[in-house]
C-alpha cells in the first residue's frame, strides 16, 4: 500500500530527529513543519456552501512549500509552458556538469557558496566555448537547473543546462547556428569546468579536498527540439525529489520505494528503515531563497526583446500559451458547484531548531 511522506513523518518524527537531528538545519525543520501541516487546519480553511443541497463543506489549504510533494501542482507545468514559449527551431543540447564524489561532502557543508558557484562555473564554461567556436562566435542562451540527487536519491549535486545551438550577433543582426548533432566535446567541457571551479574555490579561501581526481565528468547530448529535456527537468523543480506514487509501502517501520535505473531504464526498489528514507529525501531541501532554475543570455527574462528579434529572424510562429485550468471543488454530497463563504487565513510558524517543535504565533 502506498503511503504519503507526511504520514511517514508523523509516525517517525521523533525517531528521525533523534537519529538525524545533528545534521539538520533550520530549512529542514521548516520543511518538515510545512509538510506535517499541509492540508490540515493549521494551514487554513476554506468554507464553502452548495446552493443545490444546502450543505456546507470545509477544505483545508495546502502549505505551498516548494519541497512538499502534495503541493505546487501547477508550478511545474507553468514553468514548462513558459520555457516552451522560448523554444527555437534549432537543435538543442542537454549539457551536464557534475563534481567528483570527493567534493560532495564539502558542497553539502557549504551549500550557500557552492550551489551558486556551480551555476556560475557551468555557465561561464559554455559561454567561453560559444565565443571561441568558429560557427557560433557569440553568446549562448541557456536554461540551467540544479539537481542535488541521483535517481536513487543519494546526494549527487550536478547542473543541467539546456542549450539551443545558436547565437545572435547583435551588431550585424545575424543568427549563427550549428546544424549537426555535435556541439562540443564533453571531455573539453569537463576540463574547463574543473579549472573554473577550482579557481573559484581558491578565490573564496577554500581548498580542494584530498585525493580529488584530475579528471571530472561532463556530458553533452543532442536532445532534438529540446521539449523532451525541458519536460524531464520540470519534474523535480517544485514538488520535492520524489513522487509519492513511487513510495510503494510503509510497514513495520520500513519504507520501500522505487526509482528508474538510468542505464537499464528499469524500475528498481530499495527497502530501508523509515528514518533513513526520510533523510534520503529531506537532505535535498535547498537553502532558503535559493532558485533551482535560472535563465541566461537571450533566454533571460530581461532579454525578451532580443529573444523576439531571434524569433522574427527564424520566422517562429508561437501558439498562445495555454491558460491555467482552475480546478473547481464539487460538493461531496450532490456534486454541485460550491461557493466560497469565507476563508480562515493560514497560520504562521516559528521553529525551535533544538526541539523541532512548531509553535503558533499571535
Amino acid at each position: 500500500m502506498m503511503s504519503s511522506l507526511a504520514a511517514i513523518l508523523r509516525e517517525q518524527h521523533a525517531d528521525f530527529i533523534r537519529v538525524y537531528g545533528a545534521r539538520m538545519r533550520t530549512v529542514h525543520h521548516r520543511a518538515i513543519a510545512h509538510i506535517l501541516a499541509c492540508h490540515t487546519p493549521q494551514c487554513g480553511e476554506i468554507h464553502s456552501h452548495c446552493k443545490d443541497c444546502q450543505q456546507d463543506t470545509v477544505h483545508y489549504c495546502s502549505c505551498g512549500d516548494r519541497f512538499c510533494p502534495a503541493c505546487q501542482h501547477n508550478a511545474n507545468s507553468d514553468w514548462l509552458a513558459r520555457q516552451q514559449q522560448k523554444l527555437l527551431p534549432v537543435n538543442y543540447y542537454l549539457v551536464t556538469f557534475t563534481v567528483p564524489r570527493q567534493l560532495r561532502l564539502f558542497i553539502w557543508h557549504h551549500q550557500t557558496w557552492a550551489y551558486p558557484a556551480l551555476f556560475e562555473c557551468a555557465v561561464a564554461t559554455l559561454q567561453s566555448f560559444f565565443t571561441r567556436d568558429k560557427k557560433l562566435q557569440g553568446h549562448a542562451g541557456l536554461t540551467a537547473v540544479l539537481h542535488t540527487h541521483a535517481r536513487n536519491l543519494d546526494y549527487h549535486p550536478h547542473v543541467h543546462l539546456i542549450v539551443p545551438a545558436g547565437s545572435l550577433n547583435k551588431r550585424r543582426n545575424l543568427w549563427r547556428e550549428k546544424s549537426s548533432n555535435y556541439l562540443f566535446k564533453a571531455d573539453n567541457l569537463a576540463e574547463v569546468f574543473r579549472a573554473k571551479f577550482i579557481h573559484a574555490l581558491t578565490q573564496a579561501g577554500y581548498r580542494l579536498p584530498y585525493q580529488s581526481p584530475k579528471k571530472w565528468n561532463a556530458d553533452c547530448e543532442c536532445v532534438g527540439s529540446g521539449n523532451s529535456a525541458l519536460t524531464y527537468l520540470a519534474r523535480y523543480l517544485y514538488r520535492g525529489v520524489i513522487s509519492e506514487d513511487n513510495i510503494l509501502s510503509y510497514q513495520h517501520g520500513r519504507v520501500t520505494f522505487r526509482y528508474k535505473n538510468s542505464t537499464t531504464k528499469q524500475y528498481q526498489r530499495i527497502t530501508e528503515p523509515a528514518v533513513d528514507f526520510l533523510w534520503r529525501v529531506l537532505q535535498h531541501v535547498l537553502p532558503k531563497g535559493f532558485r533551482r532554475t535560472r535563465d541566461y543570455g537571450f533566454l533571460h527574462g530581461n532579454a525578451r526583446r532580443t529573444l523576439l528579434r531571434i524569433q522574427l529572424l527564424l520566422k517562429v510562429r508561437l501558439s498562445p500559451p495555454p491558460g491555467r485550468q482552475l480546478s473547481k471543488k464539487c460538493c461531496p454530497h450532490c456534486h454541485g458547484q460550491l461557493h466560497i463563504i469565507w476563508l480562515k487565513h493560514r497560520w504562521q510558524a516559528t521553529i525551535d531548531t533544538q526541539t523541532a517543535h512548531v509553535k503558533r504565533t499571535n
